[in-house]
């Protein structure tokens, strides 16, 4: 299948069809860089590797990017593995949004292996979405790992989402260190279902005065699938805040644990967390099942509708 064809495809199965010029985007399918379209102040370059391809990304210092930058990541075929070794650099008062959108429609026996590292220089900042659309059967494996690296006074904000599809196997491992003043916040909102088996692991070590981190996971569960989710907060400096919140819905004979773990070095610290494990709200179920929804529709939908 010719390169055109295959982003359309690939933009096809994200409900993307098309970019506007001033809208810098990325497309790879399997270990393939398909198209690059950038902006000015954004650098990206790759190469291939024997089994898998190597990205470098580079926002120029002092440059804010408008438009969100598009990624888009993908694997058509229903078996294969795709390994990406991404390494971003957001410079000194740089400022940018990347939204990644990870597609697998049709896996049966997919690997999707991703090893990032992500340095944000003073005062600098990053927002991260990545969006899974995954096929009903299931069939991935995705092992998604994160280093992050925060000089003073850089922000980063991240979001993980799997709604859409049968989860798979997830394996999710997203690490960072806070300078002076750096803030970092951590979400993770996921669907699991039929046999899928999800483990979060959020770590985040404030080692600048005044430091913050947030983590947050959010899963639903249900039919046979499982979940550990285990999140880290390590306050090593004076005046560091940090916070814990993890929710788990389960139903049917799901599994959900959730592992909070915080860790305070300097008394002017504070480190709080919270974990919840239970079923949809009853009283909003009996209120969609009067109005004609089955209840795996009005299910579906309240968790829906608390993962959005």
């Amino acid at each position: 299948m010719a390169n055109t064809e295959l982003v359309a495809e690939l933009l096809a199965s994200i409900k993307q069809h098309h970019y506007g010029p001033d809208v810098a985007h990325v497309e790879i399918h399997g270990n393939e860089v398909l198209g690059v379209h950038l902006v000015p102040g954004l650098e990206v370059s790759s190469r291939s590797l024997p089994d898998g391809v190597a990205v470098e990304i580079r926002v120029q210092r002092g440059v804010h990017i408008k438009n969100p930058v598009h990624f888009c990541f993908g694997l058509l075929p229903n078996q294969g593995v795709q390994r990406i070794l991404s390494h971003t650099v957001i410079e000194e008062g740089a400022s940018a949004r990347f939204i990644a959108h990870c597609t697998f429609p049709n896996a049966v026996d997919v690997q999707h292996r991703m090893e990032a590292e992500i340095h944000i220089g003073k005062g600098a900042s990053l927002g991260y979405f990545e969006r899974h659309v995954h096929g009903p059967r299931g069939g991935v494996l995705i092992v998604p790992k994160t280093k992050v690296y925060l000089e003073e006074d850089a922000r980063y904000t991240t979001e993980f989402e799997l709604i859409e599809g049968a989860a798979g196997t997830v394996e999710l491992d997203y690490e960072g260190v806070c300078k002076a003043g750096a803030t970092l916040d951590m979400k993770a909102r996921l669907y699991g279902r039929l046999e899928d088996t999800i483990h979060i692991r959020e770590a985040v070590r404030l080692e600048g005065e005044g430091s913050t981190g947030v983590l947050t996971s959010h899963i639903a569960l249900k039919d046979r699938a499982q979940a550990t989710i285990e999140n880290e907060i390590i306050a090593e400096a004076p005046f560091a805040r940090g916070h814990v919140d993890c929710k788990e819905i389960v139903q049917g004979e799901a599994q959900a644990r959730a592992i909070p773990i915080v860790f305070v070095k300097d008394h002017r610290a504070h480190v709080t967390h919270e974990a919840a494990i239970g079923s949809v709200d009853s009283k909003q179920l009996e209120t969609l099942l009067s109005r004609g929804l089955t209840e795996d529709e009005a299910t579906d939908l309240i968790i829906k509708g608390l993962l959005s």
